[in-house]
């Protein structure tokens, strides 16, 4: 049981499977359900909560596990951070987020509010527009601020591109600075998304 429970790899196999299997009972159980744009929404919906829940943990792992903890690390357990722990958490981040962000559009594609949604409700008459609007919004500020400003100066504080000695520490301000607007912005998003699907 210990070699199962020691792969990932495993696991998440197990997980998916678990998943499979639920959702069949689910469509047995209930006589079934047709494949239509409702099943295709909700399918991208799952896919945009699991990469949702991905990204902002990994968010709220760097800012509240990672970077204050930083100051407690040695000198000489430092690269076990930079060079294996950090990258590695990084790829996950910018995927997930650029995940979320894609799934998200196709959920509100699927469901007709896109245009709705990216206008803020303005001139659709709905308070569930105007906040699903905003959360689009916050989501898509902070996607940029992983891709376009946390990634490439984080690219030059953990060596992964060429900076010089004095470069490093402005890359690592400004990666930490984006990293903190997104931690603001995080409860404010979620907030919205929530209201658009349960106060509307």
């Amino acid at each position: 049981m210990s070699n199962f429970f020691s792969s990932l790899s495993k696991v998440m196999h197990a997980s998916l499977w678990l998943a499979i299997l639920l959702f069949l009972i689910l469509y047995f159980a209930n006589g079934g359900f047709a494949f239509d744009i409702l099943f295709w929404s909700w399918l991208f919906r799952y896919f945009h909560v699991i990469s949702g829940v991905m990204w902002i943990g990994l968010l709220w792992y760097f800012n509240f596990v990672q970077v204050p903890n930083m100051s407690k690390i040695t000198d000489e357990q430092k690269p076990a951070i930079t060079k294996v722990i950090a990258p590695a958490a990084l790829f996950w981040f910018r995927w997930a987020a650029l995940a979320t962000i894609l799934t998200g559009l196709i959920v509100a594609y699927l469901n007709g509010y896109v245009h709705q949604a990216m206008t803020l409700g303005i001139g659709s008459g709905g308070g569930k527009y105007t906040a699903i609007g905003i959360g689009m919004w916050l989501g898509l500020i902070m996607a940029f601020n992983v891709w376009f400003i946390i990634w490439p100066n984080q690219k030059k504080v953990l060596g992964i591109v060429e900076a010089t000695a004095e470069e490093k520490p402005i890359a690592a301000k400004k990666a930490l600075v984006a990293s903190r607007i997104n931690t603001l912005l995080s409860l404010p998003m979620l907030l919205t998304m929530v209201a658009a699907q349960n106060l509307y």
